[in-house]
């Protein structure tokens, strides 16, 4: 990463929430490939945690890439065998299966979030929340026609129905924004079940005033004191100020927990 590698910290949690039986979420956290995955099933009992999990599963063996480049084509080549992995088992079963994917990938000082869904990637900066990834949903898509208000947008019956999945089709359609990362940024990646129940404002004030892996169980608590109508899944990524702690380089060990 430019010339002085610097420093992060991550942490995740996974909960099936109050009132799901199981947990079709999965996630994975991965600091010496430079990727964090979080990744939201559907398709009913069962399925969804096999297609979330393929994913993971998949992108678990990317490895250590030579250059940004190469780990981008990685990552594009592991989902794309998750895609065709899940749609075989689509096709046994009989039925549509498939899971969200919202991704986080770091290297030579640079990131790339990518995504298919509703589970979303979102950047603290200089006390600052914002949602990098765009929702792959119905009620998105009516917003961005301007067909409804963003008050509308709130109440609208339809706000879980997805128009993107990894899973549902022969080609995967995945957004990306790229960016340079800079020393104190934050990192949140989530599935639904996170944002359904916490603000932004409430995301950034957990993440900035504690280590990830407080924020991340500060978060889950939030969620299940509120209900926890679904599963839900925190990926935190904290970058430092370059002066001590693990980097980004690949060819560095990790050194964070796994919730």
């Amino acid at each position: 990463m430019n010339d002085v590698a610097l420093p992060y910290e991550s942490f995740g949690v996974s909960h099936k929430g109050c009132i799901r039986e199981l947990n079709e979420d999965s996630y994975l956290v991965e600091p010496q490939t430079g990727l964090w995955v979080v990744a939201d099933g559907m398709g009913g009992h069962d399925a969804g945690e096999v297609a979330s999990a393929s994913i993971v599963d998949h992108l678990s063996t990317i490895g250590i890439a030579s250059s940004a480049p190469d780990l981008r084509a990685r990552f594009e080549d592991r989902l794309s065998r998750a895609n065709a992995e899940i749609r075989s088992i689509s096709e046994s079963r009989g039925t549509t299966i498939g899971s969200t994917v919202a991704a986080l990938l770091a290297m030579d000082g640079r990131f790339a979030c990518l995504w298919a869904g509703d589970s979303r990637v979102y950047l603290i900066r200089n006390a600052s929340i914002s949602q990098i990834s765009k929702d792959h949903t119905e009620v998105q898509e009516l917003l961005d026609r301007g067909m409804i208000s963003a008050a509308e947008a709130l109440a609208w019956p339809r706000r879980n129905v997805i128009t993107h999945a990894v899973g549902v089709s022969d080609e995967i359609v995945i957004d990306f924004q790229q960016g340079e990362i800079m020393p104190g940024d934050i990192f949140v990646l989530s599935t639904d079940g996170l944002t359904a129940h916490v603000t932004d404002a409430e995301i950034e004030a957990a993440a900035v005033s504690a280590t990830p892996q407080a924020a991340c169980e500060n978060l889950l608590e939030m969620v299940l004191a509120r209900g926890g109508t679904d599963n839900v899944t925190i990926v935190l990524v904290k970058i430092g100020d370059g002066r001590n702690g693990q980097s980004f380089r690949p060819d560095l060990p990790g050194t964070e927990s796994l919730g």
